[in-house]
């Protein structure tokens, strides 16, 4: 077995000739560094054309699947209290977990309930929201929100317990949920990047009380990175965790369909992401406060941990790519499509 070391140029090329093919051996060093033998390279055909692509990573040995995370709202465990306030209450677990990145390369990450992103936290303004995080890891985490709380509900070090929360220990976040929008919540403890970037991150929407204006279907995506030699450089990009996967799996939708996206940023070590809607446009609303969109386009660009919602519907039927419109990180995996039936 040849040991060697690839770096984000070394994928690249690698991508553009149909990147990690099935079948290729590897795995994460506690130093950093893996073990690669690489197969004879594969390409995949779709829409008539060919394009980049690895393959299908084992999503069960994994214990998600992208195609579920897109459409996958938590409501939590819901109550009424005797004031006719609705609780919410959610328990979340970290924990330690190798996940397969593209087929053959698995990555040490840090989980919420074992996935990445971690659970979609939904809830209407006004609720009461308590949180308990269990850290079933080896290192101290925590859970950070954005949003409206109070400081020792802050999630950070310094802030309270529930800012450092020790291996085995637990802690319960409680607030009430506010403003409306889509939000994201993380663990906010140092190293911060590292603790983001190996997968403590998530999503957290506030409704309106009286909702939104309805549509057909709605979807979240998360668009994230993996620097799998830990250089503090991405060697992978992706939304919600597994590269290429609405690429090899794309997202069914009909001509005249209403969409929503709940499109959220945490990529780190690259300081912009950005998503492109191919042969479209959307109605856009940054970080989802509002009712009234601030522009009409089809691109958008955003810093770490910026978000929004985007609303949009497809005239004709056909095979349409969405992407970053950043062609380094589209042909390392951040790319998918939307197949549009009539």
């Amino acid at each position: 077995m040849v040991k060697t070391q690839l770096n984000r140029r070394d994928f690249l090329k690698l991508g553009l000739y149909g990147v990690v093919a099935a079948g290729t051996t590897a795995a994460i060093q506690s130093n950093g560094k893996y073990q690669h033998t690489m197969p004879p390279v594969q390409e995949m055909e779709h829409g008539g054309g060919t394009i980049p692509g690895t393959g299908d990573v084992d999503h069960k040995k994994n214990g998600f699947d992208p195609g579920d995370i897109l459409t996958d709202f938590d409501y939590g465990r819901v109550s009424t209290l005797p004031n006719g306030r609705i609780l919410r209450e959610y328990e979340i677990t970290v924990i330690n977990k190798n996940i397969e990145i593209v087929p053959g390369i698995e990555y040490p990450a840090w989980t919420y309930n074992g996935r990445i992103p971690g659970p979609t936290i939904r809830c209407t303004e006004g609720d009461l929201i308590r949180i308990t995080l269990i850290n079933g890891s080896n290192h101290p985490h925590s859970m950070h929100f954005h949003g409206f709380h109070p400081g020792n509900m802050d999630g950070v070090p310094g802030s309270g317990p529930g800012g450092h929360i020790e291996p085995g220990d637990r802690f319960t976040y409680e607030f009430e949920a506010e403003p409306i929008g889509i939000h994201l919540y993380h663990c906010h403890v140092f190293p911060l990047a590292r603790h983001i970037a190996k997968g403590l991150y998530g999503t957290f929407i506030v409704d309106p009380k009286e909702g939104r204006p309805p549509v057909d279907r709605e979807m979240v995506m998360v668009m994230s990175g993996f620097d799998v030699d830990f250089d503090d450089v991405n060697d992978f990009y992706a939304v919600n965790t597994i590269p290429f996967y609405y690429q090899n799996h794309p997202i069914q939708i009909k001509v005249g369909e209403k969409i929503r996206i709940y499109l959220v940023n945490i990529l780190e070590f690259d300081l912009l992401n950005s998503f492109h809607l191919h042969a479209n446009f959307f109605n856009y609303y940054p970080t989802g406060t509002s009712l009234t969109p601030s522009e009409f386009t089809d691109t958008i660009i955003l810093g770490q941990a910026q978000r929004g919602i985007l609303e949009f519907t497809y005239k004709y039927p056909g095979m349409y790519m969405f992407h970053a419109h950043v062609t380094e990180f589209a042909e390392l995996g951040w790319n998918g499509m939307f197949e549009v039936t009539g």
